[in-house]
């Protein structure tokens, strides 16, 4: 068992000031691996006192300076990379290959591309008028990351405070905390000033609306579910900080009849079922052209059959567990609502994989013959569940695909150029993906209605984080 009940604060590594020990829980094994402790709203008045010090010589440091420490991390992060992926499968209970090759990478990859933005930022510009504008600090960030992709969620957040001359406390998940403990030792051997970055582990209730609600919080940034995001919303409010959020999705993947059936269908299917599920813009409503549709399922049955469950230790591509014992419970109960309410079931259904009685395994699921008034395909399943749905024109799969109230991501696969651009331009989320198209570091993540507002990734990422001030001069600057 690792001991990891310190938290780091103003550049130290501090008890609690009140013990209140959680086991963190290998997701595969269902054994205890570590000892953390839960923060208290006390813990986060010290983080915050002491980033609101920071803050005040932080902030007047110059864009070279913070490029440095920016660089000095990166490097860091590459000589301890295999650990950063070893703690995520550990975890997390993603497959060793697939922490190596995507969950550890975000880490290297948002951070240069945050780099590469920073030396492109204007912090003044002059207007035609005249007039100045200068973009500076917001202040003290309260940060907030989800389990699932932790390393994504802890980079989009910390690096670009830091970049802009931020000051941040950060809370992650207390499911997946020991990747943002090696991340904190990243940040103090890089040298990043007493308080600027703090940690401290606790849960959403006490510390993330400790943190919400704190006068001295000038920011929140936050990504999880709409539920929780609501909340912090609402505890934000009387102090009218800045809010941005990054929520859950229900994202459309519209398969026309012109699409390379064979390569889009499976390579869906495949992108549904990463991480287990587990991410926000997972392409997990189907739409397929009904002059297809019988030829769409045969490949996504073939597809679905050919996913292996195993040991996140070993290497390969299979899926691994759920997180906790809690999305266990969740996706199961959404599978069996799938059954009961008539969809028909290809691959999977409810249950453990045979073998795996142990660890929070769940079956790779396909649902076929789902309307778009079924609660698998309204409610986020956050597993490996995919719901397949018939449409006929191209105007119906727009209606079906917008009839959500997520906007996070959406797919169009077809072999018609104009046609992807037509219909990406008419969905309502903020990522829309042509043809297998990946999201690139730097790009802007974030979406519409109910997924959240603000962006994070390159040049958006930063601009969350600032403040634009007017200067007015008697004479033109």
């Amino acid at each position: 068992m690792l001991d990891k009940r310190k938290f780091y604060i103003d550049g130290k590594w501090v008890d609690p000031l009140t013990p209140r020990d959680l086991e963190v829980i290998n997701p595969a094994t269902e054994k205890p691996i570590a000892w953390i402790s839960m923060g208290t709203a006390a813990d986060i008045d010290r983080a915050v006192a002491a980033a609101k010090k920071a803050f005040a010589s932080y902030s007047q440091t110059s864009v070279d300076e913070r490029l440095a420490l920016l660089e000095k991390l990166l490097a860091i992060y590459k000589r301890r990379y295999d650990e950063m992926a070893r703690t995520i499968t550990l975890e997390l209970g993603a497959p060793i290959t697939m922490s190596t090759e995507q969950q550890a990478d975000v880490g290297v990859g948002h951070l240069q591309g945050f780099i590469d933005a920073l030396k492109r930022l204007k912090s003044r510009e002059v207007l035609p008028n005249g007039d100045v504008v200068r973009r500076e600090p917001i202040g003290v960030c309260g940060l907030i990351t989800p389990w699932n992709w932790p390393i994504n969620q802890i980079a989009l957040k910390v690096v670009p405070a830091l970049a802009t001359g931020c000051t941040c406390v950060l809370k992650p998940s207390e499911f997946t905390p020991l990747n943002a403990l090696l991340y904190a030792e990243m940040v103090e051997e890089a040298g990043f000033p007493a308080g600027t970055f703090n940690l401290v582990n606790g849960d959403g209730i006490e510390c993330g609306a400790a943190l919400s609600k704190h006068r001295d919080i000038d920011m929140m940034s936050f990504t999880g579910s709409t539920r929780a995001g609501i909340a912090v919303s609402k505890d934000a409010a009387d102090t009218v900080k800045r809010v941005t959020l990054e929520l859950g999705g229900k994202s459309p993947n519209i398969v026309f009849e012109d699409a390379d059936l064979e390569d889009r269908v499976a390579g869906s299917v495949a992108e549904c079922f990463n991480n287990s599920g587990q991410s926000c813009d997972a392409p997990t409503r189907m739409l397929v052209q009904r002059s297809v549709y019988d030829k769409a399922v045969a490949i996504a049955e073939n597809a679905g059959k050919a996913a292996k469950v195993g040991n996140p230790e070993q290497e390969g591509g299979h899926i691994g567990p759920l997180v906790s014992h809690i999305q266990f419970g969740r996706v199961q109960a959404l599978i069996e609502a799938g059954v009961a309410e008539g969809a028909r079931v290809l691959v999977g259904g409810p249950g453990k994989p045979e073998g795996f009685e142990t660890g929070y395994f769940v079956k790779p699921t396909i649902f076929a013959d789902v309307n778009n008034n079924m609660r698998i395909a309204r409610e986020e399943v956050f597993g490996p569940v995919l719901s397949i749905i018939p449409f006929d024109t191209e105007e119906e799969a727009i209606a079906i695909a917008n009839d959500t109230n997520y906007g996070l991501a959406a797919y169009v696969q077809t072999g018609n150029a104009d046609r992807a651009e037509r219909v990406a331009a008419r969905l309502r989320a903020g990522m829309v993906h042509i043809n297998g198209g990946p999201h690139r570091y730097g790009s802007p993540f974030g979406g519409f209605k109910q997924s959240g507002n603000g962006r994070e990734g390159g040049i958006f990422g930063l601009e969350d984080f600032l403040e634009v001030k007017t200067v007015h001069r008697p004479d033109a600057a």
